[in-house]
């Protein structure tokens, strides 16, 4: 939904209540929400008739939804002002974020490239020097809108680094624009494109480039609209957008996602095509061969596979065929089929990430969810195992072929973001820029255990706390996850929680099922008819904190975002005596609907639809947040976000569940649903509102468990 230029828009669903009352032994008064109107729709799947009665919250720009939501927003207000120390954690909050903060440099055309924040920068600028010159601003951000919401979506350098093409979102849509530039002088050059959605940029050459993008929906359901079928460009430069040539995808070949890449060497165009969030097809075009034709390495979606580099006509490929955890592997491009794959680098017990530089291949591992790097020459040789600076994660490790220097970030829980400069021939790192933050590692602890998931499967969860907390019990504690989309949880630094550790709170990220951290089939175990498991390792997450004393059910609290946020919503639902206070942030509440609006159906290889079969349709209804509400239940204080970018299945999703979860709440903790600032995004998020948003989550949690915030 779009908030009409009036910025942050927190809604609110309860009458405010005295600080004094929460954190007292004072009863608490009854939530009165604004009423919600319910109207008589029903679908039916399989001869069940299911009642929606909250459908027309699904209209994001209908009257009725805006006066909905003015209508619980100047009660949001009133609930986060009335809490004593909201100001006091804001402030904490700016003090610890102003720093400088500074990214992995990248090498273009002479220059050094990097992102700087001088503290509390809306974004990130970014900077070029030359070896022995002074650093200038070539882009900032923050003159792109007066608001600070329109943020670089994406920059992508021609191969001498002479021409640049900058994409811009806009209000954190997906929706972007392209601007071109000649790098010497910063120059546009042509027009801007515009309605370019889910897309990098390939250049060829100086002379134009490749991008994806959607017909656009029709004028004013961009934020409901399904985007179905992707279309690959290549847009010649001093031409028109709408000549531009379709180069795949349309109606010949209909893909719901498809990506575009070179060579370094430019000898060959990659396409990867894709139908859902698993598996892609893979074809190469010979660009030095007149009048060369696209060739499918891989036609089928069963597995993923990328081409990670080639040696003239040797391509080095990325697959998991027949290798859950991933390997490496080489064909000529001249038969590129997988009958003729020879193996490189082994699956091995851990999941592979690989990335080439300076020559060499870079094989990141991710074991027990943290990362194991080893450094190979392009013959499949070990060489190196890069020494990382404790048990966390390790990313980077890319580079130009003739580069023998490379740089790489580090982190933990307990180690802010570090960037290391590497060196490709003796194996050695040293600290490039160490993280400005206010943060005494040695003070606090971060360490991993495997507790037991309903069916016995061995979940490992990483725990962090302030040293010589007392486990009593009694320390509030976030629980957090992710469980789905192969996506990996494994360890990162966030200021953000240094609030929660310094008051002698817990933060646990527990690596479920459905994620990526051991491979296919852990993912695959927590997908369609299985997806069950993801919410029981979760649950079982939570029992493991309360045994130990980490935490109990009043002081333990559940967040995850996006199909975390699913999580967050399903195990709400299932356990609320589990969670004091739950945190579901742009989430896909509605299981039986989601695949219907905007890019949801791409998500159907993770969930199924409720469409595919009975069996099916009664698996989602049972643990779908929206319809597994029960009336007469004391459900956790509950504070849903989300927001007005357009590739989620909300506001909607949120605003139902809102409505359902208002409607049957039997107890007296509160029910709150802000809309963020590009929430699930951060680009194009106003510095001052990101602080916002968090001090009103620490607030909101503290103040529910009955924790007096200490300076």
């Amino acid at each position: 939904m779009k908030n009409s230029g009036k910025g942050l828009i927190f809604l609110a669903v309860m009458l405010p209540f005295v600080a004094e009352a929460q954190l007292s032994n004072t009863p608490k008064k009854t939530m009165t929400y604004p009423e919600t109107k319910k109207e008589n729709v029903t679908d039916t799947y399989f001869g069940t008739t299911v009642a929606d009665p909250y459908r027309w919250l699904e209209d994001d720009r209908s009257e009725e939804t805006k006066l909905w939501v003015q209508a619980q927003n100047a009660v949001t207000h009133a609930y986060l002002a009335q809490i004593p120390y909201r100001n006091d954690i804001k402030e904490r909050l700016k003090k610890l974020l102003n720093y400088e903060k500074y990214s992995q440099p990248f090498k273009e055309g002479g220059y050094t490239y990097y992102y700087k924040n001088t503290g509390l920068q809306n974004q990130s600028v970014l900077y070029r020097q030359k070896e022995a010159g002074e650093p200038e601003v070539f882009l900032d951000p923050n003159t792109f809108s007066k608001d600070a919401t329109s943020s670089l979506a994406g920059i992508s350098f021609s191969k001498d680094g002479s021409m640049v093409a900058y994409q811009v979102s806009e209000g954190g849509s997906d929706w972007t624009k392209v601007i071109i530039l000649k790098a010497s002088d910063k120059s546009v050059v042509g027009e801007t494109l515009t309605d370019v959605k889910f897309s990098g940029i390939a250049w060829q050459g100086n002379t134009g480039f490749y991008y994806s993008s959607y017909d656009k929906p029709a004028e004013g359901s961009q934020l409901s609209g399904l985007t179905q079928y992707h279309k690959l460009f290549f847009h010649q430069l001093g031409t028109d957008q709408k000549d531009d040539q379709l180069i795949f995808g349309g109606e010949k070949t209909p893909r719901r996602y498809i990506g575009a890449g070179l060579t370094e060497d430019e000898h060959y165009l990659i396409i990867s095509a894709a139908n859902s969030t698993s598996g892609n097809e893979l074809y190469i075009k010979d660009l030095t061969a007149k009048d060369g034709k696209i060739v499918p390495v891989v036609a089928n979606f069963d597995k993923n596979h990328s081409i990670i580099d080639n040696i003239g006509t040797k391509l080095y490929i990325y697959t998991n065929l027949n290798a859950p955890n991933g390997r490496v592997v080489t064909v000529d491009a001249a038969h590129p089929g997988v009958e003729n794959w020879k193996e490189l680098i082994k699956e091995t017990n851990h999941v592979l990430s690989p990335s080439t530089g300076g020559g060499k291949l870079f094989a990141n591992y991710i074991k027990d969810a943290v990362s194991m790097v080893l450094q190979y020459d392009m013959n499949g040789k070990m060489e190196h195992e890069i020494r990382l600076p404790g048990i966390g994660t390790a990313g980077g490790f890319g580079s130009k072929k003739e580069d023998k220097e490379l740089y790489y970030t580090f982190t933990s829980y307990v180690y802010p973001s570090t960037i290391f400069k590497y060196n490709v021939d003796n194996g050695k790192s040293e600290v490039y820029k160490k993280s400005g933050v206010d943060f005494d590692p040695s003070n606090y602890e971060s360490k991993q255990v495997f507790y037991t998931s309903k069916d016995g499967t061995k979940v490992p969860m990483i725990i962090t706390y302030k040293k010589g907390i007392v486990l009593n019990g009694k320390n509030p504690t976030v629980l957090y996850g992710y469980g789905g989309f192969d996506v990996s949880l494994t360890p990162s630094f966030s200021t953000a929680n240094i609030v929660l550790m310094e008051q002698g709170g817990v933060y646990a990220v527990a690596n479920l099922r459905g994620g990526g951290e051991y491979g296919e089939k852990w993912h695959l175990a927590g997908t369609k008819l299985q997806k069950q498991n993801v919410f029981d390792d979760f649950i079982a997450a939570g029992e493991f904190l309360i045994a130990h004393k980490y935490t109990s059910k009043d002081y333990l609290a559940s967040m995850g975002g996006s199909n975390g946020g699913l999580l967050v919503g399903a195990t709400l639902a299932q356990r609320p005596d589990l969670f004091k206070v739950a945190f579901p942030a742009v989430g896909v509440m509605d299981m039986l609907r989601y695949h219907k609006f905007t890019a949801g159906a791409g998500w159907s290889y993770d969930y199924g639809t409720s469409e595919d079969s009975k069996e099916m349709f009664e698996y989602l209804y049972k643990y779908s947040p929206v319809h597994a509400l029960k009336p007469g239940v004391k459900y956790p204080a509950t504070l849903i976000t989300t927001a007005d970018h357009d590739d989620r299945v909300v506001p909607a999703h949120s605003f139902k569940f809102a409505a359902t979860l208002q409607r049957d709440q039997a107890g007296d903790a509160p029910v709150l649903i802000s809309i963020q600032t590009n929430a699930g995004h951060g680009a194009g998020k106003p510095t001052d509102k990101a602080i916002e948003e968090i001090a009103d989550r620490w607030a909101f949690l503290f103040y529910n468990m009955g924790v007096n915030y200490k300076k």
